[in-house]
């Protein structure tokens, strides 16, 4: 079984696939009992959030992981998708620093995001 880190990672290394702009991954399983990570990123327009939500949904349905719910993706404005251990936020970039959701979660440790750390992870 996949570990949250990994699956995680996988979604990364996914949305970076898709020129995600600035993805923070931010560790919050000791702050919430709603899930283990954050995804937060976000894309220059409408068009790019709705894809990088639907490369993002193929890839881990072909990976075996179906969401618990999906929510935004037909505006492209904010797009929250719920993988359990893993939530994935992909804002449209006025409303990001709108939201601020790195501000709200400041407390929670961000995960290492470079490329190196994620060569080994997924398909």
């Amino acid at each position: 079984m996949i570990q949250s880190i990994d699956k995680a990672k996988l979604c990364l290394k996914t949305i970076k696939e898709r020129k995600a702009i600035e993805p923070v991954l931010l560790h919050v399983e000791n702050l919430t009992s709603v899930t283990d990570y954050f995804l937060i990123t976000s894309g220059n327009s409408t068009r790019q959030v709705q894809a990088i939500a639907r490369h993002l949904q193929k890839t881990l349905w072909e990976s075996g992981f179906r969401p618990y719910g999906t929510e935004g993706k037909q505006e492209g404005h904010w797009v929250l998708m719920d993988y359990g251990d893993v939530v994935i936020h992909i804002f449209y970039q006025p409303l990001r620093e709108l939201y601020d959701l790195e501000g709200l979660w400041i407390e929670a440790p961000e995960v290492e995001t470079d490329d190196q750390v994620l060569e080994d992870v997924g398909p």
